[in-house]
């Protein structure tokens, strides 16, 4: 039997607990008899989608060892085709019952969509403007309403629209998720790591009893 969402979820929140107070668990240590135990098989217990920010990593910042978590890691954590595919896969392979949507403070994805909104330039690759373009319909609403005129917590506002975003689009632009969510207990959050505290809040979809 598999990891529970909830019990999955008490787990990430302990493992960052311990990595704000320093206190890192040697479970999260990669020794040679957790890889050769690992060679053949996995069952990760949570999947994570997060950003690719150099300054979050999903493992050291929920204090996490190999094998323990299905990271998928793209600038802004956005969907797009292959992150659901790749949701997918890990969910129905692995029977992973949490997927994470993890986003951060501060998030550089965010202010590239706001910067092009604001002053739209052809200077982007078609490549960075198919992120932007992902992103644009969580910060375009906010920018008619009186937020424009705090940049700050514009991007804060964006930041946590945007992760909510992606995971609606998780739980309701997959069959196999929605399918997954209504008979086998998947479970999709939207969390934020703070640069500044290190703090993951997790803040959309949480279960009342996580």
């Amino acid at each position: 039997m598999g990891v529970s969402a909830i019990e999955a979820l008490r787990r990430l929140q302990e493992g960052n607990r311990r990595f704000c107070t320093n206190v890192i668990s040697s479970d999260a240590l990669a020794t040679r008899s957790r890889r050769e135990e690992l060679a053949m098989s996995q069952q990760p217990f949570a999947i994570v989608l997060g950003c690719s920010d150099s300054r979050v990593p999903a493992e050291l910042v929920f204090d996490q060892g190999l094998g323990d978590l299905f990271v998928i890691r793209v600038a802004g954590n956005i969907v797009a085709p292959s992150q659901v595919g790749s949701v997918e896969f890990a969910a129905s392979r692995f029977g992973t019952r949490l997927v994470v949507v993890l986003g951060h403070t501060q998030c550089g994805a965010i202010l590239a969509t706001i910067e092009a909104l604001q002053q739209p330039s052809g200077d982007q690759s078609r490549n960075l403007r198919s992120i932007v373009e992902r992103v644009r319909p969580s910060v375009e609403t906010l920018l008619h309403t009186d937020l424009r005129h705090d940049p700050e917590a514009l991007v804060r506002a964006a930041g946590r629209a945007n992760i909510r975003a992606s995971a609606n689009h998780l739980r309701h632009g997959s069959r196999i998720l929605e399918q997954l969510i209504q008979d086998d207990g998947l479970v999709v959050v939207g969390g934020e790591y703070s640069l500044e505290s290190g703090v993951v809040e997790f803040f959309d979809g949480v279960p009342d009893s996580g």
